[in-house]
């Protein structure tokens, strides 16, 4: 699980800059390097933090997951609108998420990454730009119940029923879970490993309740709480998201490698 989020243009408080977004990106993004950090400790060091196997490490897990995406979908509609500035984003960010495949793939095929989070997000974007004439004519109210809706339907299609974690209320057909194109919809084949994947289903859904949250919210007077300037270090955290999540990963590799030459792991 290695989420990130689009550098969405959140606005500064003196010139519409939506600062608290970008906090709030900050935070999670250390959290999810701590998170990483975690899982190498874990299963490349054989290091026992009690709990992160476990119901713990798969909330802090989820908790990361869930609001990247959704911020990354309410960050969608802001500014105006500029379909070509959207879909380089889109592509630039799904080769990012091509590029974390080649590299897992060859360099560390036991961690190998298919459909990640970067290629996400890269989907979500194309697709969101492709279908945004459609999105914004459904009323932000209806969207977004529906949105969410879905996102609990589907939550556990790629393990073979609609349901949400666990909570199974019908088998899907095994005709569905065959080739790349059910794989990325959200229907991996028998066998597909990934150690992070996030396929369309469910989590498109959850991308489009952040995009309905923000058209929800839009000229409503709870926006301006976003504005203020908090913690100008994390903010900066969070207006460089992309870059950090690219190198974060060497980085604790580095950091590791060094910490096991001097005896301390």
């Amino acid at each position: 699980m290695k989420p990130i989020l689009t550098s969405a243009p959140s606005r500064d408080s003196g010139s519409g800059r939506f600062c608290v977004l970008d906090l709030l990106r900050g935070i999670n993004l250390i959290s999810m390097i701590a998170y990483h950090g975690a899982y190498d400790l874990v299963y490349l060091y054989g290091v026992d933090l009690p709990g992160y196997r476990g119901t713990p490490g798969y909330l802090w897990q989820q908790s990361i997951c869930w609001l990247f995406i959704f911020l990354s979908g309410f960050c969608f509609c802001l500014g105006r609108f500029d379909g070509g500035r959207r879909i380089r984003r889109g592509l630039l960010l799904s080769s990012c998420g091509i590029l974390i495949t080649a590299v897992t793939m060859i360099v560390m095929p036991s961690s190998l990454i298919i459909l990640g989070v970067l290629s996400f997000f890269g989907l979500a974007v194309l697709l969101s730009v492709l279908l945004y004439p459609l999105l914004r004519r459904i009323p932000a109210p209806l969207g977004l119940i529906c949105c969410l809706l879905l996102f609990f339907l589907t939550r556990d299609v790629s393990s073979g029923w609609l349901g949400f974690e666990g909570l199974r209320l019908f088998p899907l057909p095994g005709f569905l879970y065959r080739g790349a194109f059910m794989m990325i919809l959200g229907f991996p084949w028998p066998g597909f490993f990934s150690t992070d994947y996030f396929p369309l289903l469910p989590w498109i859904f959850l991308f489009w309740s952040g995009f309905y949250t923000f058209r929800l919210l839009s000229g409503q007077a709870v926006l301006r709480f976003l504005k203020p300037h908090l913690c100008a270090p994390l903010e900066f955290i969070g207006r460089h998201t992309l870059p950090i999540y690219m190198i974060h990963q060497p980085a604790l590799m580095a950091v590791f490698f060094l910490a096991e030459k001097a005896g301390l792991l």
